[in-house]
């Protein structure tokens, strides 16, 4: 009946607006749905919660139980009935992973006697059985993997049929029929579990409401019916018996759904009771299926309610909600017509084919009959939970869907629209305010003083009884899962906006939505429940989005845990296909975001660098470096918090590092000049240079930082050229530290052997303390190539500065040991002076005997380290990349502004003084000269060694000058004094002008003194560049000369005993009748090498042959002296380098020991080419050729010092070096000596015709500073110097021994301008060749380069 038949429809119409839900329309329509769900009910669920009732019953019952044994028995299903009409492998039909917890506890508490509604024994004892076999885990394993429904009932049916067999009160069959009441039972169990759980599938309540309608007692065949077509006596002890509404109670006690709806409305009991009873009279079963009735023909005509093609987006979608709501709607009406088969008996029109049903089977309209229904439709479960999310999925077939609906359709008198009983106008709005009313009453429930702080609740707020009543109008409202969920998602935004739910709601609410998803596409939801959720979702990003906003304020703090809980919400409903629509609005909240990011970090940097820089101290550099700490803190806290961007889109950490980086780069480029000041103020700066370069390390750092998080950031900043002046001035500090380096190791030097090198402690210490600067700069990592390249190079000057001043003090050192000063009365400058002469004076005695000199071990130390310090060297120009350095160089031009003056550097070499005459003008007079060189302004830039008793010196001695305009220089020759001043023997003057040198050869300068003889020079020029290069090739000379002028001091103290023992004078004392009858045992003289080199001396086949002469006969041999005695008159030189050879071989080290004996024996070479032949002049000389026996004598000499330094292979010098061009020039001195004068000349002329025919005279560039920057290039240019002097020397040897022949002193000054003069020209053609070359255009179209100026004259003298 409608409901239109108790209102005035007119009033009706007018209270119930569709815009406008009042609570009191809603409290009339849910108390309809209410009291429909009594109706509907079977009596026992009804009154399950009376015991009296229940116990009433099972009296009853029993005392029947023998007289329906019979009839029950054919009423009984078996497992196989029960289940053959569900469909298998339905995935949504699996019971929740959390039933068998719950169902664990309910079957404990029967067990237990607990639960009042199972309180029969034979049930408990049942119940008991199969508790422990739920608890067995083997059990639980095999439940959980299949997790279904039926497996579960049979595994509880076979549990229940073992343990009744075994009860004595049950024999026979009767445990049968006790079988069918707890089967029945049990799934009535199992529905009550599900109730209160969420994500239950409707299908599985279904099924459950199904298999409880067939496990229900059926009447026996012919059993007379009451008017209202139910058995009116109960003829089962179950308390699921269908009673008719007619005969059930009308008191609100018996009503649950009611009771909740009073205590949801604060309705008293009283008033209640008038409302149902008023109520009753039009709210029937036969309404509710007129409503049913209604919603069909309204989808099938396609009225607004329930629903349309035009409520959704496809007819695919439209198509599956129509199949879905009109199978649900057809389950309803059959299962009310089940529950009242007098409804289909009151319309014979509806419906005709279910009485036809009934009549088939009297006993139950659920057993299969010879029609094509296998099954019965149901209505779904009315009390499942609220957050159920799929709609109601039919276990029918459609054939009997169909079959309902063309009887529904039959009936005609049913008019179109909203004319509905139990429908409100606005289902949703209703639905809406009804769920809100729940939630707010369960949370005040929550919140009140019966509620333990500790006791749990749910998540989901809504009880059980809101839940039952909830479902139940949103099945009778027709609201589908979509907009239940979205509501429900909704009044949880609502309420946790007003901060009256926690935010964990959320997530649970979400969870509903989730699900609802997964189960049916969003495609298929109606397009207004769609739009909805959108606007849920975009509501709910907006609020989630503005607590992350208020959250950020707190950056960079900020932990990833207090944005957790937000970033999980909004990552879940991050969908594109809903908030789409919201992008503009969703992408300027993220904007407002990011600039709350960006403006927090801004106020935490500047309020940590205000507290920072408000601490005492004067350090400005020390709050800059503190803010660099905690930027790099705060980034790797957030890296770690934030390790993707939240939400996809805001990079905190770059964000952060976007505002605070710059703001640092900014700060220190405001304090620039102020720490510049402040870190040269003193000697004790404010700001130690050090503190500056760990600000440079650090703002490094903040720019890696900036630029990893960052990597499009337009923040720039020059960090070299901020910091380069910085730089600059610790390299000027480290410059003036050299002298200090050098000092310190020198004074803490004992001079004492350390390790197999033989160098002592002042070298390592030296060495480490350069290593530092190079540690440091290679620390910096300098990011600029160009300017590291210029701090190496300037550094390297000053390495070389420090091994220069090394240099000096240990050559200061070494000449204080070599030349000892006497007693503190002497003048201390002239005291090598007064022991050198006093040495002169007593070789001049009657026995004119040389003291020797001993070596001092400390002495051989000091050169050791000059060898050290040189691989030491090379070391760290390897170590600083000196070739890579020299290259970015060469890539990079200079900077204008930045050229420096250029500088030149002059090497000169002293070599020797020709012709000088004493002052005394005595014939045989002698002096002992030095060699001065001196500016214009009369201060003194070199000196050189003295060399006594000579009018011809040669000293050999080269010097570095270093000018940037022409100089000019005095070199004036002294007589050293041994009181009182020098006396000048002459001078010279010329001028070190580099454009009279820039072709970089080597000019001999012979220049006539001021008073007679003439001095040479040999001038050779470089440019004096700042080059690594430069500065270690200077470093490398300043050890070789150092070294090289140890060693010439070496062989200056036994170049005495050397001349003395190898002279004309010893020569022709053997020639002279012998007075001396003794012999020397050769064998014995050669032992005492042995004691050094452990290996007996012998011949070696590779001796260099003496041809005889090429006219003569074989040369005599002496008669009167054999090899013992020839050798006996040089005995003493052996002892000499026997007494010595002991303390060389002990403290030089083997790379130094073979060079001092190598230049030992470059002086045995020369003093035997002395005894020989004059020195090359134009000049003759006074020297007698040596007679035939006296050659042989020298030569013998010369293979018995070969023989002591070879040794066998086992001596200080190897053979090859023995057997040098000079040995072999000496040599051939045999060959030609006995030659007649013309054939010495025509051989003279024939030799330097095919010299220079087959060789260029061009002279060789000179030596550059760049040939010595490390060994190689060093070895390289020894190489060289090998192969240059294997040049033919004979032509020279002929000269000079045409030199002690008469009359032919034209012929060799006539030869030796010749020379000079071809020389002359092929260095004119060579720099004529190299002037053309200048001459050709450029390839780069600039033309050619500009001529070099014409040589200046010189400049006139200086006055003296």
């Amino acid at each position: 009946m409608s409901r239109t038949s108790y209102y005035d429809g007119e009033t009706q119409e007018k209270r119930m607006s569709k815009h406008r839900v009042s609570d009191d329309d809603l409290f009339e329509y849910t108390l309809r749905v209410a009291y429909l769900g009594y109706l509907i009910q079977p009596k026992s669920l009804a009154s399950r919660h009376d015991p009296h009732v229940e116990s009433r019953e099972r009296e009853r019952e029993r005392e029947r139980e023998q007289s329906k044994i019979s009839s029950l028995s054919s009423s009984i299903y078996s497992i196989g009935d029960l289940f053959k009409d569900v469909r298998e492998g339905s995935k949504s039909a699996k019971f929740p992973r959390d039933l068998l917890k719950v169902l664990e506890n309910k079957l404990q508490l029967i067990a237990m006697g607990k639960d009042p509604a199972y309180s029969d024994n034979l049930v408990r004892r049942t119940m008991a059985v199969f508790y422990g076999q739920v608890k067995d885990e083997t059990f639980r394993r095999q439940m959980k993997e299949n997790r279904k429904i039926e497996e579960l009932i049979l595994m509880f049916a076979t549990n229940a049929t073992n343990a009744l067999k075994k009860d004595p009160s049950l024999a026979g069959d009767k445990w049968k029929s006790e079988l069918n009441n707890q089967i029945a039972l049990f799934v009535r169990l199992l529905r009550d579990c599900l109730r209160g759980m969420s994500h239950v599938s409707p299908e599985l309540t279904q099924r459950l409401d199904v298999y409880t309608t067939k496990l229900a007692p059926q009447q026996q065949s012919g059993t007379a019916y009451s008017d209202s077509g139910y058995d009116s006596s109960s003829t089962n002890r179950d308390r699921d018996s269908v009673i008719s509404p007619n005969k059930a109670s009308k008191s609100i006690v018996e009503m649950p759904l009611v009771l909740t709806v009073a205590r949801l409305f604060k309705i008293p009991e009283h008033p209640l009771q008038g409302e149902v009873d008023k109520i009753s009279k039009f709210c029937t079963e036969k309404a509710a299926l007129t409503d049913l009735k209604t919603c069909l023909k309204n989808l099938n005509a396609g009225s607004p309610f329930p629903g349309r093609r035009e409520d959704f987006r496809s007819d695919a979608a439209f198509q599956h909600w129509r199949t879905l709501e009109t199978s649900h709607l057809s389950q309803l009406m059959v299962v009310m017509v089940q529950f009242n088969p007098e409804l289909a008996k009151s319309t014979p029109g509806d419906l005709g084919s279910l009485q036809q049903a009934s009549n088939t089977r009297p006993t139950s309209i659920y057993s299969p009959s010879g029609n094509n229904r296998d099954s019965a439709y149901h209505p779904g479960g009315r009390n499942s939970s609220v957050s159920s999310r799929n709609s109601r999925l039919s276990v029918f077939s459609p054939g009997d869907l169909e079959g309902v609906a063309e009887d529904l359709d039959a009936d005609e008198d049913l008019p179109l629209g909203h004319h509905y009983t139990y429908i409100p106008p606005n289902p949703k709005k209703f639905y809406k305010r009804l769920l809100e009313l729940c939630l707010i009453a369960d949370l005040e429930a929550m919140l009140s003083p019966t509620v333990g702080d500790e006791d749990e609740v749910s998540l989901g707020i809504l009880t059980e009884a809101h839940i039952e009543l909830i479902n139940e109008c949103a099945l009778r409202w027709r609201i589908g899962q979509p907009y239940r969920v979205s509501c429900f998602l909704e009044l949880i935004r609502q309420f946790y906006e007003r901060n009256e739910v926690p935010i964990e709601c959320i997530p649970e609410a979400l969870a509903n939505v989730k699900k609802v998803q997964q189960d049916l596409d969003l495609e298929k939801w109606p397009i207004q429940d769609n739009d909805y959720l959108a606007n849920v979702y975009g509501s709910l990003y907006s609020v989630f989005l503005g607590s992350i906003y208020q959250a950020l304020e707190s950056i960079p703090q900020l932990g990833a845990s207090e944005l957790k809980p937000y970033l999980r919400i909004l990552e879940s409903i991050q969908d594109r296909r809903l908030l789409q629509r919201f992008d503009v609005d969703i992408q300027a909240r993220i904007t407002d975001v990011q600039e709350q990011v960006k403006i927090s970090a801004e106020a935490s940097y500047h309020r940590k660098f205000k507290e920072l820089e408000s601490r005492p101290g004067v350090n400005r550099a020390l709050p800059l470096l503190l803010v660099t700490d905690e930027i790099e803190k705060w980034a790797k806290l957030m890296d770690k918090a934030f390790k993707e961007p939240i939400l996809g889109k805001i990079d905190v950490v770059a964000l952060v590092v976007d505002v605070v980086v710059p703001l640092f780069l900014m700060e220190l480029d405001a304090s620039s000049k102020r720490l510049w000041q402040d870190s040269m103020n003193g000697p004790t700066p404010d700001v130690p240079i050090e503190d500056l370069f760990s600000l440079y390390r650090r703002t490094r750092v903040m720019m890696d930082i900036y630029h990893a998080f960052c990597p499009n950031g337009d923040a720039e900043f020059d960090v070299g050229a901020f910091f380069e002046p910085y730089v600059r001035q610790w390299l000027v500090n480290t410059d003036d530290k050299t002298t200090q380096w050098v000092q310190a190791a020198i004074a803490a030097d004992k001079f004492e052997t350390e390790g197999d090198e033989g160098h002592s402690s002042s070298i390592v210490d030296l060495f480490d303390s350069l290593r530092s600067p190079i540690n440091f700069l290679q620390g910096l990592e300098w990011s600029d190539e160009y300017q590291e390249a210029r701090f190496f190079t300037s550094l390297s000057k000053t390495i070389s500065k420090a091994i220069e001043t090394y240099c000096r003090s240990i050559e200061d050192l070494f000449m204080a040991e070599m030349f000892p000063r006497p007693t503190d009365h002497l003048q201390p400058q002239r005291s090598s002076a007064w022991i050198e002469k006093a040495k002169q004076l007593t070789s001049q005695g009657e026995n004119k005997k040389v003291e020797p000199f001993n070596f001092l071990p400390e002495t051989c130390v000091k050169l050791n380290n000059a060898d050290a310090a040189r691989r030491l060297l090379d070391n760290m120009y390897s170590q600083m990349g000196a070739d890579k350095i020299a290259e970015v160089l060469s890539k990079s031009p200079p900077v204008p502004d930045k050229r420096e003056s250029e500088k030149f550097l002059f090497t000169v070499k002293v070599c020797l003084a020709e012709d000088l005459v004493a002052l005394d003008s005595s014939p045989s007079a002698l002096l002992d000269t030095f060699a001065t060189l001196s500016d214009e302004n009369g201060g003194r830039l070199a000196k050189t060694r003295t060399i006594y008793e000579t009018l011809n010196p040669r000293w050999d001695e080269t010097f570095d000058l270093s000018v940037d305009k022409p100089l000019w220089l005095m070199a004036c020759v002294r007589d050293r004094a041994l009181i009182g001043k020098h006396d000048i023997v002459g001078r010279s003057y010329f001028c070190l002008d580099p454009r009279r040198y820039e072709d970089l050869l080597t000019h001999d300068l012979w220049m006539d003194l001021d008073t007679q003889g003439r001095i040479l020079l040999r001038v050779s020029m470089e440019g004096e560049k700042d080059e690594i290069g430069f500065y270690f090739g200077r470093a490398f000379r300043s050890l070789k000369r150092a070294e090289s002028e140890m060693l010439r001091i070496f062989v200056d103290k036994m170049s005495p005993m050397i001349s003395q023992s190898l002279s004309r004078r010893v020569v022709k004392s053997l020639i002279k009748p012998a007075t001396n009858t003794g012999s020397l045992d050769y064998k014995g003289v050669l032992g005492n090498v042995k004691g050094f080199y452990t290996s007996a001396l012998g011949g070696s086949s590779s001796e260099v042959q003496v041809p005889p002469p090429p006219s003569d006969g074989p040369r005599a041999r002496p008669g009167e002296l054999t090899d013992v005695e020839i050798e006996q008159a040089i005995v003493p030189l052996f002892d000499y380098f026997d007494a010595n050879l002991q303390t060389l071989n002990t403290y030089l080290s083997d790379a130094t020991k073979q060079q001092v004996m190598a230049k030992v024996w470059k002086e045995i070479l020369k003093t035997i080419e002395g005894l020989l032949i004059p020195p090359l002049s134009e000049n003759s000389s006074d020297m007698k050729p040596l007679s035939d026996k006296e050659v042989d004598i020298v030569f013998k000499w010369l293979k018995f010092l070969r023989d002591y330094f070879y040794a066998g292979g086992e001596g200080p010098v190897p053979l090859e070096t023995l057997q040098n061009q000079k040995y072999r020039d000496v040599v051939s001195i045999r060959l030609y000596y006995d030659w007649h004068t013309d054939a010495l000349m025509e051989e003279y002329v024939r030799l330097m015709q095919n010299m220079l025919r087959s060789t260029s005279t061009i002279k060789k560039r000179a030596k550059s500073v760049y040939h010595s920057k490390n060994l190689g290039t060093i070895k390289n240019r020894k190489q060289q110097k090998q192969q240059t002097a294997k040049e033919d020397s004979n032509g020279e040897i002929i000269l000079r021994i045409l030199r002690m022949r008469s009359g032919t002193s034209d012929f060799i000054v006539q030869q030796l301008r010749t020379i000079s003069s071809l020389q002359a020209e092929q260095e004119a053609r060579e720099k004529a060749k190299v002037q053309r070359k200048l001459n050709r255009p450029r390839q780069d179209g600039q033309g050619a380069i500009p001529p070099v100026p014409a040589i200046p004259p010189v400049p006139p003298m200086p006055s003296n």
